[in-house]
């Protein structure tokens, strides 16, 4: 394959479609769709998330994970990992019994009083040892739930749905941000772990905030690993298992993972937002994707999302 047809992942921008002309809608929705449809992954070269907020984000991650085991581990335990501190290999892919090289913190929504949500959804815990931590994720948790209110609008454009359906699904939605640690590798099981094994994401559409080194792959359809680069600034943007079972495969959940550094010393933080509906929302099969009949039977978001985090040892 030579180097005008190497595979690359689309890089679209977001802001033409915010900013745009109908012209420019119409073609920011047909990109996506081909994106989605031909790689499950598509690059956004700009959109609506202030930078300065993924920085100071990073910077407060960085100082939470200097912190002592003995002090982060206060912190875990909560609802099967949906809030707070995961510890290092203790998430596992599907049907893959070695741990991943990594530890994590979950933020999720701050829910109303009065939403049917609250008791259902695992309150946030926050470390105290790092005062700024709370409010500074929470902003970028309200910058990336809005982003991903205007992906899943173009997408939705594309898939022929009301022009609230997306926005009904993930009004009070359980979508998380996951503050991800992969530390140095330097004495780990590196032939039988990586940073990320090969695994399908369990929700919507996920949004990968400038990771501060690359090593994601995704599998292409030859049986291939194929680098997703992105640079700093940019969103590197997925879509999961709940979405494929929306569109009966047409927006598919593709494999990817994250390799082993070569650089056995190296660190490397990522941020990915878990676009999620809330719990009763039903994921059947949508009228304009159906086809020759629907591959997966119905349920609800929360139910799918309960037996995913069994599956992969969070629950």
């Amino acid at each position: 394959m030579n180097a005008t047809t190497e595979r690359k992942v689309p890089e679209l921008s977001l802001l033409s479609y915010v900013n745009g002309t109908n012209a420019d809608q119409v073609k920011f929705v047909d990109d996506i769709m081909y994106g989605l449809k031909d790689y499950g992954f598509i690059v956004l070269k700009d959109h609506t998330v202030d930078q300065k907020k993924v920085d100071k984000a990073y910077e407060y991650l960085s100082e939470f994970y200097a912190l002592p085991l003995s002090v982060k581990e206060k912190y875990a335990g909560n609802n099967g990992g949906q809030r707070g501190y995961t510890p290092f290999k203790v998430e596992h892919a599907k049907n893959n019994d070695n741990p991943d090289l990594k530890e994590f913190w979950h933020v999720g929504r701050e829910l109303a009083a009065t939403s049917q949500y609250k008791g259902v959804y695992p309150d946030n815990v926050w470390p105290t040892e790092v005062p700024e931590f709370k409010e500074t994720f929470l902003q970028l948790y309200n910058s990336m739930d809005t982003t991903s209110g205007i992906l899943l609008e173009a997408i939705g454009r594309g898939l022929d749905v009301p022009s609230s359906f997306f926005a009904e699904m993930i009004n009070d939605g359980n979508s998380i941000l996951r503050a991800i640690h992969y530390p140095p590798t330097k004495g780990e099981d590196t032939k039988n772990s990586i940073r990320a094994a090969a695994h399908e994401d369990i929700n919507l559409i996920t949004m990968l905030v400038g990771a501060t080194e690359s090593g994601l792959e995704l599998l292409d359809h030859d049986g291939t690993w194929l680098a997703v680069d992105s640079k700093p600034g940019e969103i590197v943007v997925d879509t999961g298992d709940m979405m494929s079972r929306l569109t009966n495969d047409v927006l598919p959940a593709t494999t990817h993972r994250v390799v082993n550094p070569t650089n056995d010393g190296s660190r490397r933080f990522s941020m990915p937002f878990f676009v999620h509906p809330h719990s009763k929302a039903n994921l059947s099969c949508l009228p304009s994707c159906v086809g020759e009949g629907a591959k997966y039977e119905d349920i609800t978001a929360g139910d799918f999302l309960v037996q995913r985090l069994k599956e992969i040892g969070l629950y």
